[in-house]
């Protein structure tokens, strides 16, 4: 490797196992030379996640409970007294009920849309916030999105509701944190088989349909992603902000599907 994130120091939010796609990006900046911490949610998590932390070297690991502005800034207090400042932070955490992601869009209760909404879209927000002010000599801020965010998926629902919020937030700190250097920037992969992936009804479905007609013929994978992380947060990604990149082996750019599936 490269080394491209030497000397960076970063936080990773929303680790679940080893097959986020947070982990994916984790190890990615960990093997270009990045010092890293990790946000878990509750001690199940934790634990999961503790052998991960370790295994890349990482010694921070801080309960953090992004609809809980004490335990925010608990985190962030716990960051700047371990490091002072901070390069870059990647928000992978979003969250919808289970149930209504199955049935029509139209049956959203109010309580899972705000719910949907805080925890998928304003938590970035709020980490941005805490996080510019750890970044005095500029700094990049990811998240992660999903195309149900601009063309309707079967079973996402008021999950691209709260993406597009996201993506459109994406923006507007682009544009209030660029005067301070700070990037910010949303990854948008494929579908992926991870925890959050698999929650989503039909995943398999959605799983093999892109793959069959994406113009590459593949979906993503953790290292596709995690170097595109890495692109973004090294020196290399110096002019990139308010970008949405996606990571989907072409699929975004289709009208309709393959005429028949040639390999």
């Amino acid at each position: 490797m490269a080394e491209l994130m030497k000397g960076k120091r970063g936080l990773i939010m929303g680790v679940a196992n080893d097959r986020s796609i947070a982990w994916g990006i984790a190890r990615a900046m960990a093997a270009e030379g990045a010092e890293l911490a990790f946000t878990y949610q509750g001690e199940a998590f934790g634990k999961r996640v503790e052998p991960l932390a370790a295994s890349v070297g990482s010694s921070i690991l801080v309960d953090a409970d992004v609809t809980d502005e004490a335990s925010l800034d608990a985190a962030f207090a716990r960051l700047k007294e371990e490091w002072g400042t901070l390069d870059f932070v990647v928000h992978a955490i979003a969250y919808s009920d289970k149930n209504e992601l199955h049935g029509r869009f139209i049956n959203t209760t109010r309580a899972n849309f705000r719910n949907s909404l805080d925890i998928s879209c304003y938590s970035f927000i709020d980490v941005a916030r805490r996080a510019s002010e750890l970044m005095p000599d500029g700094g990049t801020l990811l998240t992660l999105t999903y195309q149900g965010s601009n063309r309707v998926t079967p079973y996402y629902n008021v999950m691209g509701v709260a993406k597009a919020a996201l993506e459109s937030a994406v923006r507007y700190l682009a544009n209030d944190l660029g005067p301070q250097k700070i990037r910010v920037n949303a990854i948008s992969p494929g579908p992926m088989k991870t925890l959050a992936g698999a929650a989503i009804g039909g995943a398999r479905t959605t799983y093999r349909m892109t793959e069959t007609n994406a113009p590459l013929r593949t979906n993503a994978t953790l290292d596709s992603v995690g170097g595109t992380a890495v692109y973004l947060a090294s020196d290399y990604g110096a002019h990139t902000t308010g970008e949405i990149v996606r990571v989907d082996g072409g699929f975004h750019v289709l009208g309709m599907m393959q005429p028949e599936p040639h390999h």
